[in-house]
């Protein structure tokens, strides 16, 4: 046997084992752990419809909050100017947890993001978060 015709034999072997445990009921929560969803893509942006709506009282001025059941970051960096960006990091795709000092933080490798413009200030990542439409209404900020 060559080596080609090992490999063909154990890639051959992987797929059958896979059907196997397809038609026991095994792959498919493995397969569903990789499905769809609203998530983020590899820009950052949402890949769902919707709107995400938190009070203007909950956005603080010169910080923002983190709305992690949408993976979205409200900001306000000037009183009355708010913005909104993804929650998931541009370097690894971490979700970011807080929001101090003026800067979007990111916990996996230290990435800071501005609250003006998503831009990266330090840490790894390269590439601003991908922002979001704002909408505000009353004493309600819409992200979408």
């Amino acid at each position: 046997m060559t080596e080609s015709d090992t490999t063909s034999t154990t890639s051959l072997d992987r797929r059958t084992m896979l059907r196997g445990a397809a038609v026991g009921g095994v792959a498919l929560p493995l397969l569903a752990a990789c499905g769809g969803g609203d998530k983020a893509t590899s820009d950052g942006e949402s890949s769902g419809g919707g709107w995400a709506t938190v009070a203007a009282a909950d956005v603080p001025v010169g910080g923002g909050t983190i709305l992690k059941d949408q993976e979205v970051v409200v900001t306000q960096p000037k009183k009355g100017d708010y913005k909104a960006f993804t929650a998931i990091c541009t370097h690894q795709g971490c979700t970011v947890t807080k929001v101090e000092g003026g800067q979007i933080v990111c916990p996996c490798h230290g990435s800071h993001f501005s609250i003006e413009d998503g831009s990266p200030i330090s840490g790894p990542a390269q590439k601003a978060l991908a922002s979001k439409t704002v909408s505000v209404k009353g004493d309600q900020v819409s992200v979408g």
